[in-house]
């Protein structure tokens, strides 16, 4: 049988008003952040049966941290931290919005748009990198776990392990998917080497 992953992005940061790059720049949660994660915890704990995750894994930065234990409290759990979770360093934009670096160097943000990863950002991780981590970390957890696991993580290297693990051409992580709402579950199968998306991007407000 497969494993089925609830893939979940951390609660809003202070830098989402501004829409900073924050990578592996630890900022906080916001109050709205704060409440994203319990309405998170309340979907899961509403999970019965064999939907209902028996583990949780969470990156080490702290917004992904804060954002999983009111999800593991809820559920009886204690969060499993994964270093290979963590989200993708953004190099010269670390802290920084699009439209500060392109009053800079509009052809760097140009390039960037048109190919993210041939063209990604000088000093960041490459994007190949991240995708090979995120998909590795996933595919570690699904052999570890054979129930229904919740992981909680972030944007950037969600969308490119998602494309790694769909056949999806990296290059395109940001046109086929724009962005994961914070703390907004995508659900996928994970059979040995096959991976089959089933729901992505739901509000945890709605139904899975």
């Amino acid at each position: 049988m497969p494993t089925r992953l609830l893939l979940a992005r951390h609660g809003q940061t202070e830098w989402h008003a501004e829409n900073r790059y924050a990578g592996t720049s630890e900022v906080a949660l916001t109050r709205a952040g704060l409440e994203q994660a319990r309405a998170l915890a309340e979907f899961v704990r509403r999970l019965e049966g064999t939907r209902r995750p028996t583990a949780l894994y969470c990156s080490p930065q702290g917004r992904a941290r804060t954002t999983a234990q009111p999800a593991a409290d809820a559920l009886g759990l204690s969060p499993r931290i994964s270093g290979e979770l963590r989200e993708v360093h953004f190099g010269v934009v670390e802290g920084r919005t699009l439209d500060e670096v392109r009053a800079e160097d509009p052809e760097l943000v140009s390039r960037f748009r048109a190919d993210p990863v041939a063209c990604a950002f000088p000093g960041s991780e490459p994007p190949e990198d991240a995708a090979e981590r995120g998909a590795k970390a996933l595919r570690t957890i699904a052999e570890a776990d054979d129930e229904v696991v919740l992981v909680v993580a972030h944007n950037t290297l969600l969308r490119l392990t998602l494309c790694r693990m769909l056949g999806i051409p990296l290059s395109t992580y940001r046109t086929v998917f724009p962005q994961l709402g914070n703390c907004a579950l995508t659900e996928i199968d994970i059979d040995g080497d096959r991976t089959a998306l089933r729901r992505f991007n739901v509000p945890v407000d709605g139904r899975l």
